[in-house]
């Protein structure tokens, strides 16, 4: 299943908009019953309402009712680059849906190829609605 959900994140990158970087990203997101929701990443000449893919297919998922996923892959620039891991704020907001076990897919290129980590490897200590009741 996590080389179809890394080809599926390889296809979503051919959406992408990305005229001023030309770093185009794609990402896929699996919920827990099997479900992909693809997300590209959308960039804007303000630089500020740029959205990375990540947060597109988390989005895409959580307004259509899914609030429980097993794994995210993310595969990032061109062919020849090595994997992309996701920024901060994509790290931060897939936080608020998926446990730290979440398996984290970096495809690094065409063929699906990837390398796995997980969530809470990505962002030990995160912040989260624990810290907000003191």
């Amino acid at each position: 299943m996590y080389k179809k959900l890394a080809l599926a994140a390889v296809g979503a990158r051919e959406s992408a908009y990305a005229p001023y970087s030309s770093f185009k990203v794609g990402a896929a997101l699996l919920t827990e019953n099997g479900k992909i929701f693809t997300g590209c990443n959308i960039e804007n000449a303000a630089f500020s309402p740029t959205v990375c893919a990540e947060r597109v297919a988390l989005f895409k998922a959580v307004s259509e009712g899914e609030r429980r996923f097993s794994a995210i892959a993310i595969a990032g620039g061109g062919d020849s680059v090595v994997a992309t891991a996701p920024c901060g704020v994509c790290r931060q907001a897939l936080t608020e849906f998926c446990a730290p076990s979440l398996k984290v897919l970096l495809v690094s290129d065409r063929t699906g190829a990837y390398k796995e980590t997980s969530l809470g490897e990505l962002l030990p200590s995160a912040f989260n609605e624990t810290d907000l009741r003191g």
